[in-house]
């Protein structure tokens, strides 16, 4: 993709954003838009860079560490670089978590009590902070990681006394439905979770909710998102 059809598919993403938190009565600076670039090429994310975009996210591991490599190496040669945030939104192998924790600043994708715990000793092991956002498989879909809402609470205690485990909130996908508008009870499902973790456990940081893609992010920011993942509408398909 060339850099005018990227521009041009940026600010309309950029435009139904903004529209979709002024329907909701909100400042459209509430939503972060996160370019997802897997499966596309460093070169587009500078691309992206240079049109103002600072939030990134990668589903695989093994794929973003060396496109990460390669754009702070040409961040490294501007003088006018600014800080680039790079989101894990894929499922997280516990093999791969040590490669992992310190590259992304947000891993959305914690979905299980394993990995919850993998990532905790890492970072005690490392002195290393981790962010991250608890995956909930609010749909029921056996084909979706993420863990049920029942299991959550016994997670949370424990999560409270790992003090290098920072949670930041929650993150759901909602199913695959021809309209956006049916996926409306997910998001509003999951903004009503957070809010009661953040009655229960307020010594957490229950703020971001990551829902939305690209068919359906205006219902999820109607509804709350805080953090919207789109790829194809600002990249195009994805590279085989």
């Amino acid at each position: 993709m060339n850099r005018e059809q990227l521009a041009e598919n940026l600010a309309l993403v950029q435009a139904r954003m903004a529209a979709a938190a002024q329907r909701a009565g909100r400042d459209p600076s509430e939503v972060t838009l996160v370019a997802v670039s897997k499966t596309h090429p460093a070169e587009a994310i500078q691309m992206a860079y240079d049109l103002g975009v600072r939030d990134f996210g990668e589903s695989r591991v093994e794929e973003a560490l060396p496109k990460m490599a390669a754009v702070h190496a040409w961040l490294a040669q501007r003088l006018d670089a600014q800080p680039i945030t790079w989101h894990l939104i894929g499922h997280l192998q516990s093999r791969k978590v040590a490669a992992a924790v310190g590259p992304f600043h947000l891993i959305h994708s914690v979905d299980r009590v394993k990995l919850a715990r993998k990532l905790a000793q890492l970072g005690e092991a490392r002195a290393q902070a981790q962010a991250i956002l608890l995956e909930i498989n609010l749909s029921g879909e056996a084909s979706k990681f993420g863990f049920r809402p029942e299991e959550v609470g016994p997670l949370v205690d424990e999560i409270a006394a790992r003090p290098l485990l920072i949670v930041r909130g929650l993150m759901t996908i909602a199913p695959i439905v021809e309209d956006p508008g049916q996926a409306r009870p997910i998001f509003q499902r999951l903004r009503s979770m957070a809010a009661a973790l953040a009655q229960r456990h307020p010594q957490l940081n229950w703020s971001q909710l990551s829902m939305g893609m690209t068919d359906d992010f205006e219902a999820a920011i109607e509804e709350g998102a805080t953090l919207v993942r789109i790829g194809r509408a600002i990249f195009g398909e994805r590279k085989a």
